[in-house]
């Protein structure tokens, strides 16, 4: 689990921004206030609570809330722990607000892995620029063909597939049913004797 930095967090709440992040595992806090019970099940608890830890920079000035919720991320629903400086917001929102966000953190795990956004060929400001624009138009290219060819395996496969194939004059509908993913079934439509390699007898 990555650290908070509550410190920033401060900030952001004397500037009068809202936020909503993930708990630690190790923070230590005390309970000040048990607010109402949610309607909705999927909350298990929602709670005021006052952070105390050992570390100067793990503490907040202000009691924060505290919101144990059922969050369904990649299609399996977790337990995870929320804090927020926000009191008015029902819990269910809470929980929401932090699913959308996790959608936001899958992006750019996409963009970082599949794209190497990591290395960058030019280190000035503008090449970086042109670079995560370049990546970024070929994130939303690659997306428009998951929509229209009805992919239903994962984006890193789709990936592989195109860069394997980059530097050859290939119509990509017909790759896609070549391989038989394009419906959304597993099975290759291409058989072992209809593959052969140039300058090879089949």
């Amino acid at each position: 689990m990555a650290d908070v930095d509550f410190i920033h967090l401060s900030v952001l709440n004397g500037d009068g921004v809202f936020w909503v992040t993930r708990s630690k595992e190790s923070l230590c806090f005390r309970v000040v206030k048990k607010l109402p019970k949610a309607t909705d099940k999927r909350i298990l608890s929602d709670e005021l609570v006052v952070l105390k830890n050992k570390d100067s920079r793990a503490n907040y000035p202000e009691a924060v809330r505290r919101v144990r919720a059922l969050v369904e991320v990649d299609g399996k629903v977790r337990e995870m722990e929320l804090l927020t400086n926000n009191v008015s917001w029902s819990a269910a929102n809470v929980a929401d607000l932090y699913r959308c966000r996790w959608q936001i953190e899958m992006f750019f795990k996409q963009i970082k892995q599949s794209l190497q956004l990591c290395d960058f060929l030019g280190t000035s400001a503008n090449a970086v620029r042109w670079q995560v624009w370049t990546a970024l138009l070929l994130y939303v290219l690659m997306r428009f063909l998951c929509v229209m060819s009805s992919w239903s395996h994962s984006f890193t496969r789709l990936f592989t597939l195109l860069r394997a194939t980059l530097w050859r004059k290939i119509d990509l509908w017909d790759l896609l049913r070549f391989y038989g993913i394009a419906g959304g079934h597993f099975r290759y439509l291409a058989t072992p004797q209809s593959a052969y390699l140039p300058g090879f007898a089949q």
